[in-house]
């Protein structure tokens, strides 16, 4: 039987996750437990954010691929752009490739560092594209976790939320807040559906949680910047903060999120303890990426 355009792109598929190592899309390392070489299916296709099913058809040529769906599996299998270029060949669109655009460094705006650093009795955090974490103040640190102590490339706020257990233990409506966080990564990846890092972290967070993979297939979107966080805090007790965020005008989609209590409240004493706690330490240095 000649092969069809379809055999050959899962021929591609095949080859193609037999060559990445676990490790290198956030899953844990090759153990003796492992049957095949490279990823399986099932990791794919949960890197990719499709059925287990669907994608098993793909690789046995019995379904057509979308062009939605080509697009996160050039981003799940690590696909450069030579390769993107020859899986959209492979699936006959050609046509319907996105071209690559450059994505600049995220460099934390002077402005910013400036509001950052007097805000001295407040929490206080700068988060860029996808929710990366840019930059914060010392009553930050003292509220959720020592920033400092985490790896550049592993600083994102959603990532925190659902990998970090003293910050998921914090917010006593963990549930809420984390399905919201989700809803505004969802409304970023429609903006920028090309984004390498954004779909890496799906992916990762995808393979490592069952509520994240669960939240993000309801595409539900959410823009709110403001909203109420209860946290129980190990030192000072409970706390209910209000949570503004405000964007930066210059569309480089930095904002600087500030938590606040009301005056003469437990809570308010409570910022005022973090707060005279951390009155010596430095800010931190702002983080290019």
């Amino acid at each position: 039987m000649k092969p069809t355009p379809d055999s050959h792109l899962g021929a591609f598929l095949r080859a193609r996750r037999a060559q990445l190592r676990p490790e290198q899309c956030g899953l844990p390392a090759t153990d003796s437990t492992r049957r095949v070489t490279g990823l399986r299916r099932e990791e794919v296709a949960a890197l990719a954010a499709i059925s287990v099913d669907y994608y098993t058809r793909l690789e046995q040529g019995r379904v057509r691929a979308s062009t939605p769906v080509l697009a996160t599996l050039a981003r799940a299998l690590h696909l450069d752009e030579d390769e993107e270029r020859y899986l959209y060949q492979l699936a006959g669109r050609t046509d319907d490739r996105p071209q690559r655009r450059g994505r600049r460094p995220q460099r934390l705006r002077p402005a910013m560092r400036r509001l950052l650093d007097q805000l001295t009795h407040t929490p206080a955090l700068v988060l860029g594209r996808r929710l990366d974490i840019l930059a914060w103040n010392p009553t930050a640190t003292a509220l959720y976790t020592d920033f400092a102590a985490v790896p550049a490339h592993q600083r994102n706020y959603l990532r925190l939320m659902f990998t970090d257990p003293t910050i998921r233990e914090l917010d006593l409506d963990w549930e809420r807040d984390a399905r919201d966080a989700v809803a505004a990564l969802r409304l970023e990846a429609a903006a920028d559906p090309g984004d390498p890092e954004l779909a890496r972290l799906v992916g990762e967070l995808s393979v490592r949680d069952a509520d994240f993979r669960t939240w993000w297939a309801e595409h539900r979107v959410s823009s709110a910047s403001y909203g109420t966080k209860h946290y129980r805090h190990p030192v000072v007790g409970d706390l209910t903060l209000d949570c503004d965020t405000w964007a930066s005008p210059d569309g480089s989609g930095q904002r600087l999120m500030v938590l606040t209590a009301e005056p003469g409240t437990s809570s308010h004493d409570g910022l005022r303890i973090l707060a005279s706690w951390t009155a010596r330490t430095p800010s931190n240095e702002d983080l290019h990426r």
